[in-house]
């Protein structure tokens, strides 16, 4: 069962300045769900937004490895909360019925873990069907 909203989930952070750190994710542990799929992007440029999609099914933690996400997530209900990642021991948590987009800094490395493997059919790419997809029942 996914979490409804989205919200930061602290990882592990392990070590000290003098030595460097490591933070580790364990199935399960500290993701809510079983990861099915792991992919990152780079080079993205600054002007680009990305994401602008929800999901049907797939729940995903959003990581910035290096760099800095600015991350818009919007609930159907019209509630909105803007995510600026930038320590690669904090997640973005992100659920199935968020609709998200994502602006990188040009060094930003994003890792995502996902719930699913790629499915173009679990993808909401128009935003007022996401919003009747998603609208509590009358």
């Amino acid at each position: 069962m996914y979490m409804t909203a989205p919200q930061l989930i602290q990882l592990p952070k392990l070590g000290d300045p003098t030595i460097g750190y490591i933070s580790v994710v364990e199935q399960q542990k500290v993701v809510p769900f079983e990861v099915k799929r792991i992919f990152w992007t780079y080079y993205t440029p600054e002007s680009i937004v990305r994401g602008r999609h929800a999901h049907h099914a797939t729940e995903q933690v959003l990581i910035a490895a290096a760099g800095r996400i600015l991350v818009t997530t919007e609930l159907a209900n019209g509630e909105i909360q803007l995510f600026r990642l930038e320590d690669p021991y904090v997640g973005l948590y992100v659920p199935p019925c968020a609709w998200h987009t994502l602006q990188y800094s040009h060094s930003a490395v994003q890792l995502v873990l996902a719930s699913h493997p790629f499915d173009e059919a679990d993808y909401i790419r128009d935003h007022q069907e996401f919003k009747q997809r998603w609208k509590a029942p009358s």
